[in-house]
């Protein structure tokens, strides 16, 4: 896709998201089904069925995905859908490339042995390696938009208020 097919494509909403700023408000849902005998949970996405479960470091058998790596992967490809429609909108030929993101996590916090350790992750570094001609200061500026305008990474660095319910939805025997 060019710079004007983007442009043509989007111009519409843009339209809409101005004169009717209530319909930019989009829900975004995830759901899990607890599948407690096999400590997994079974995630429903895009290309599928995906199952979480515990990490080798906190006794899994690295047969499952990682929520922690999910989340990385979440980022990555955020950033790198931004970057592309980005490098699109400024005419920055881009032929390829990588988004890398890494971080640390302790499972001393997570197993509860160190009440000291954090739960979660820690420093997060998203890393961009781009196959493009373009000046450095172009991509400078290409990275600082992508990086403006990606949704997982303005929502890791600006954590939203996060809220936790639960309700029983049946009992055994009752």
């Amino acid at each position: 896709m060019d710079a004007e097919g983007l442009r043509a494509l989007q111009a519409p909403l843009k339209q809409r998201y101005r004169e009717e700023p209530g319909t930019a408000l989009i829900p975004a849902r995830a759901e899990a089904r607890i599948e407690p005998e096999a400590l997994v949970c079974a995630v429903q996405g895009w290309a599928g069925e995906t199952l979480a479960g515990l990490h080798p470091a906190a006794g899994g058998d690295g047969s499952k995905a990682c929520s922690a790596d999910m989340l990385l992967e979440a980022l990555a490809a955020c950033a790198g859908v931004t970057l592309a429609a980005v490098a699109t909108a400024m005419g920055v030929p881009l032929r390829g490339g990588r988004v890398v993101a890494e971080g640390n996590w302790d499972a001393r916090g997570t197993l509860g042995i160190d009440r000291e350790a954090p739960v979660g992750l820690g420093a997060v570094t998203l890393t961009f390696e781009l196959d493009t001609d373009a000046e450095p200061e172009t991509v400078e500026k290409l990275v600082g938009l992508a990086e403006r305008f990606c949704v997982i990474y303005q929502s890791l660095r600006n954590p939203p208020a996060l809220t936790v319910a639960h309700r029983v939805v049946g009992r055994s025997g009752a």
